[in-house]
């Protein structure tokens, strides 16, 4: 295992104490599958490592944390380079200050691992045009996370301008047991849809991009009715066969009913962020039905 920090140091330093680490470790390079960048703050930083740390068992990989820190005074590198420690892959905190925080993928692109795919997740605010970021323009998927805006849907309309493929948001993530489940309910029930109404919290990212999702696929508008739940409280699709619904039971489960069947109780629980994440880094090409969704939310606002 290898824990070391390296004041005032250089992208170089840090690199060769990443092969050092290895061969202490025995955990050659070639083991990792990707690079994950996380741009975060002193207050995410613990939270957002932590959750790259259990991701590590499911996909080896060189977690680069970047914190920006003041624009002012001169070019300042830190870093914390760990090796081992119970985690297949490495991971790499960066604390920059100065001139270098204009150019942070100047000290980050020497660090990434050659021939691999590079992951950027924002775990906090991230930018409105993730591939028109520096750091974000370096890799082929990148993830924000809306739920954590004080404005969740309102950020999302506002991502949509900047969408570019291989983009994408944990809300679309958090929605996809929701999109499972009824799609497999419109392929069990013959028949035309004829209208639909989604009851939850109107500032909930994941049901307005489930109200999108629905118009897009269906052709139809949906109904939104507003409670103050923390998650999507029912779903009903009301079809030519009869009604499909999906109604909250719990924090944890659903009570599932299509027509001809008896109903019965599914699970649909919030996910944790290396569940969430563990997702979307299993798919790195880039979600085209995201970008459809995303645009469709501002379309059906003007």
């Amino acid at each position: 295992m290898m824990d070391l920090t390296l004041e005032e140091t250089s992208s170089s330093e840090v690199a060769k104490a990443l092969t050092r680490g290895r061969a202490q470790a025995g955990s050659p390079a070639m083991d990792m599958v990707l690079t994950l960048i996380i741009v975060t703050d002193d207050d995410s930083v613990a939270e957002a490592m932590q959750a790259a740390n259990v991701l590590q068992h499911e996909h080896p990989s060189r977690v680069l944390g970047v914190i920006l820190g003041d624009g002012r005074g001169k070019p300042r590198l830190t870093a914390r380079v760990r090796v081992g420690a119970g985690s297949p892959g490495e991971s790499v905190l960066l604390r920059m200050s100065g001139p270098l925080v204009k150019h942070a993928e100047s000290a980050v692109l020497p660090l990434l691992l050659p021939d691999s795919p590079v992951v950027v997740w924002w775990p906090g605010v991230g930018p409105l045009e993730p591939a028109a970021d520096p750091i974000g323009a370096l890799a082929r998927r990148r993830l924000t996370d809306s739920e954590r805006t004080p404005d969740p849907v309102g950020w999302l309309r506002k991502l949509a301008p900047g969408y570019s493929p291989g983009d994408t948001d944990l809300a679309w993530t958090r929605l996809t047991l929701w999109r499972a489940l009824l799609a497999a309910a419109l392929d069990q029930v013959e028949g035309e849809v004829l209208s639909g109404r989604i009851v939850a919290d109107d500032g909930n990212p994941v049901a307005a991009l489930l109200q999108a999702w629905l118009e897009c696929r269906l052709g139809l508008a949906i109904e939104f009715e507003d409670d103050d739940g923390p998650q999507v409280s029912s779903v009903t699709l009301h079809t030519e066969a009869g009604d499909i619904e999906i109604t909250r039971t719990s924090t944890m489960s659903c009570e599932f009913s299509v027509p001809g069947s008896s109903p019965r109780i599914v699970p649909i629980r919030r996910r944790t962020i290396p569940e969430l994440l563990a997702e979307d880094l299993r798919r790195l090409d880039a979600d085209e039905i995201y970008g459809e969704t995303l645009q469709h939310l501002v379309d059906r606002r003007t």
